[in-house]
């Protein structure tokens, strides 16, 4: 079959389930999952079953535009207004979310996970590490949407929209580190110096170097071109941005810190930030369609099955490990009393960068026998987040008093 109709199906579809989601107040992202469901090779079989195998392309383009995005929101200014509270909420939240389930998953990893052969060096522990880190992260996008609805105002509203636009950083930074460990352990790699300390720090100082070096050329490159079309701009930074990324994929540095760091350069040192960032937001919705449609299509239904006991823990363990980090950042920063109490409810919702974070571990050949339990335990809890986050979000926002319903 013709993998351009395939393409248009899956565009359509997904464009027609987005729609559908925000009629039923839901975020579109639900909607994308619900259509690659749909979609999916094991129930419409409309589609080779290989054909999810062989969108690596993809989904590394849309993780170049995410985490350049994520960079883009690390504007130095921004982040000092924000003030010392977000800085302490942000740190304990995303770490504690990440012990949580790494501690949660390491007790019940060996009655719920049934793998040939496991063991807790080379599949309990690596498992457990990998998803802890995909608890970090939250979703902005779908409080946002709250907060606009409802006009919600105040000091909870903007120290949880502040809070999830920073913890998608420690989100990256924790996932580097997890699929280091998690693959030496896989591939039983003595533990040194070299592969503790020097062989990480080489990964992630070169991916963070790289884009330093890839966001100064940007910026030189964009002074040249300041006066030429959006087209131009476009050009010049979609080929950049791949490059960084390609090339860091290339030497053995981590992309997602690459990228990340090229924007960061970018939104703080370029007199055409908002322009750049303009631009790229207009080809944003159809790489979200495709991106989240073809993770619906990922999903394992028999190993999704067998693992909806997972998904509910790995959704307590992350609900605790927010609140409890939230709270404690709180007090430690000396916030009010409603910022400590109600903040968490806005960390709920979770998607975007998390699905991608996943279905690179299934790129990485170390991984291949846990990758699609990973893969379904993340998606499988992303719809779980999108459906009630929001209603979380509103209700800490209702009784911080911040919206009137």
């Amino acid at each position: 079959m013709q993998s351009i109709l395939i393409v248009g199906v899956i565009i359509i579809t997904g464009f027609i389930f987005g729609e559908l989601a925000v009629k039923f107040r839901l975020p579109k992202v639900t909607g994308y999952i619900i259509a690659g469901v749909i979609l999916n090779p094991a129930s419409f079989h409309f589609i080779p079953e290989d054909f999810p195998n062989h969108t690596g392309l993809i989904t590394n383009i849309s993780l170049a535009f995410i985490t350049f995005s994520v960079g883009g929101t690390l504007l130095l200014s921004g982040i000092k207004k924000l003030g010392k509270t977000i800085l302490y909420i942000t740190t304990w939240e995303a770490e504690l979310a990440f012990i949580a389930v790494a501690a949660g998953f390491l007790l019940i990893s060996p009655f719920f996970i049934h793998i040939s052969e496991a063991t807790w060096v080379a599949t309990f522990i690596p498992i457990s590490l990998l998803l802890a880190s995909l608890a970090s992260p939250t979703d902005p996008s779908a409080t946002l949407a709250v907060t606009h609805q409802y006009k919600a105002k105040g000091d909870v509203t903007s120290t949880i929209m502040g809070v999830s636009v920073l913890d998608d950083v420690l989100g990256i930074v924790n996932y580097s580190l997890a699929v280091v460990v998690a693959g030496s352990l896989i591939l039983h790699k003595a533990f040194s110096v070299d592969s503790l300390l020097l062989k990480p720090a080489a990964i992630i100082f070169g991916g963070v170097g790289l884009g330093i070096l890839f966001g100064s050329i940007f910026n030189k490159v964009s002074y040249f071109i300041r006066k030429e079309t959006e087209g131009v701009f476009i050009v010049a930074t979609l080929g950049l941005l791949f490059l960084c990324y390609g090339i860091a994929q290339l030497i053995g540095a981590d992309e997602l810190l690459a990228t990340m760091a090229m924007g960061a350069i970018v939104v703080n040192f370029n007199p055409e930030r908002e322009k750049i960032f303009m631009i790229l937001e207009r080809p944003e919705e159809l790489i979200f369609v495709l991106f989240f449609t073809l993770s619906g299509m990922s999903l394992n239904f028999g190993i999704l099955a067998k693992s909806a006991i997972l998904v509910v823990f790995f959704f307590i363990f992350r609900a605790l490990g927010k609140a409890a980090g939230s709270f404690i950042g709180a007090s430690i920063s000396g916030a009010e009393k409603k910022v400590r109490r109600y903040t968490a409810g806005g960390l709920i919702p979770q998607g975007g960068i998390v699905i991608g974070l996943a279905l690179m571990i299934k790129q990485q050949t170390a991984f291949a026998d846990i990758a699609d339990l990973i893969i379904s335990i993340t998606i499988g809890s992303t719809v779980i987040h999108e459906l009630v986050g929001p209603v979380f979000a509103k209700m800490a926002l209702k009784k911080a008093g911040e919206i009137k319903v």
